[in-house]
């Protein structure tokens, strides 16, 4: 990924070689540069995961229901699924360092709006412009690592960014819940808000869309090299165009389950959940979704070097998603489950569910290369259809089930309740299975 120790001097600034091997830029910078965008990426993860350790005080706070509060949490995600189309293509066009600068400073506004309000409709839009804003981080992940590290590398990139964005989840969890105990959710949401903007300078200061603007050769292919000139009619005909492929359709389809499950149980639902089933205290369920979140973090980037390591995607994404549809039925439906062997059981769930990370790969070898920023905002629409879809779901079939009793103002649901509203999740999986299964495997080459 480094330049040769002859052309290790300082940068062309004419963005020329001087000799026969291209002057790639050197490790260190590149990482620092993507970095940057993986951080933002991180803080995103927080936002996102942070409603799950503060249930009980936001139900009482704006006196709301199981599927309210599920819509709460999830209006971060209909604006992220709905951000992702433009996502996509502006990154394309407009350029990672723009979109992450004002995606941190959007954030920080949703921040305050969500955290000082108390009116539900005015959290839910501030909960609506977080999710909008930060939609742009995992496109601008992708695109940064494209342009500064070789191809080989880019399976193994994105299963490392998205370990450090569960890095971010691993923080709202314990951490999140000891500073909502501590100074109250309300402040420590407002704070959130003061990062994201110290964010946003960061990316102003280190970022640049391509190595060439250091003066070193690029590592993205020429056809996206510059993208300005690309008229936005155009890119949004490529969106179109990229569902023309086979493994397009299945995989945006697929990932629903996959990412669905895991971020709709450790993101929201898992809490209440662990409390009522082995009755714990919020830091303890916290603790376990924790657990979850750290497996789920450190199976992408095993995902990813596994595939570039035997050099196909399918195999691998394949035996993710069934490992993960067994897992999640032994977790909700096999009765008497001790604590430590659902622990385990959840460990190895989330393990696997860390081969998402596969389907950017895999839809990007699928596609022309010129639709790399349409195609990864693609599949985030199709990752975030899960969470978008099963947070509020489940929400929805507790409400449903419920018996009537309250506890303090807050209803009380069964772990049966909890049982049937997590067949959704079991049976999103088992669909997701049959897709996957169906994809042609691209063998770590660009097929279109």
């Amino acid at each position: 990924m480094t330049a040769p120790p002859s052309h290790a001097g300082a940068a062309n600034t004419s963005g020329s070689s001087t000799g026969s091997a291209p002057r790639f830029p050197p490790a260190s910078l590149a990482v620092t540069v993507w970095g940057v965008a993986a951080f933002f990426y991180l803080a995103a993860f927080y936002l996102r995961n942070s409603p799950a350790v503060m249930t009980t005080e936001l139900m009482r706070d704006f006196s709301i229901t199981a599927v309210q509060l599920g819509n709460l949490s999830a209006f971060y995600f209909y604006a992220y699924l709905l951000m992702q189309i433009p996502t996509g293509v502006l990154v394309d066009s407009w350029g990672a360092r723009r979109l992450l600068i004002a995606g941190s400073l959007l954030a920080a506004v949703g921040c305050v709006v969500f955290g000082t309000t108390g009116n539900f409709g005015l959290a839910a839009t501030g909960r609506a412009i977080t999710g909008g804003a930060t939609a742009v981080g995992w496109v601008v992940t992708l695109k940064v690592a494209t342009h500064w590290f070789p191809s080989r590398r880019f399976a193994t990139l994105s299963g490392i960014g998205l370990m450090i964005g569960n890095l971010g989840a691993l923080v709202a969890a314990v951490p999140l819940r000891l500073l909502v105990e501590q100074f109250g959710w309300r402040s420590v949401v407002v704070a959130s808000g003061a990062v994201m903007i110290g964010i946003g300078v960061l990316a102003w200061a280190v970022i640049r869309d391509d190595p060439s603007a250091k003066g070193y050769e690029s590592h993205a292919p020429a056809a996206l090299r510059s993208t300005s000139h690309i008229p936005l009619s155009r890119l949004l005909a490529g969106f179109k165009d990229i569902f023309r492929y086979r493994n397009t359709w299945l995989i945006f389809l697929a990932q629903g389950g996959i990412v669905g499950g895991i971020l709709s149980f450790a993101g929201l639902w898992g809490v209440p959940f662990l409390k009522l089933r082995f009755g714990m205290p919020v830091t303890t369920a916290a603790a376990v979704c924790s657990v979850m979140v750290v497996c789920f973090a450190v199976g992408s980037p095993v995902s990813g070097y596994l595939s570039d390591r035997i050099g196909a995607r399918k195999p691998i994404y394949l035996a993710g998603i069934l490992t993960v549809t067994i897992g999640w039925a032994a977790l909700f439906f096999l009765p008497g489950l001790p604590l430590p062997v659902f622990v385990a059981v959840g460990a190895v769930t989330a393990f696997a569910s860390g081969a998402n990370v596969l389907a950017f790969a895999y839809a990007k070898e699928s596609v022309p290369s010129k639709f790399l920023g349409t195609i990864s905002g693609a599949i985030n629409v199709g990752n975030m259809l899960g969470p978008t879809l099963l947070q509020p779901g489940i929400g929805w079939m507790l409400d449903h089930q419920w018996g009537g009793q309250t506890l303090d103002g807050v209803r009380v649901y069964t772990t049966g309740n909890y049982q049937t509203a997590f067949l959704l999740v079991v049976g999103w999986c088992v669909l997701s299975s049959v897709l996957v299964s169906l994809t042609r495997d691209t063998h770590n080459k660009q097929t279109a």
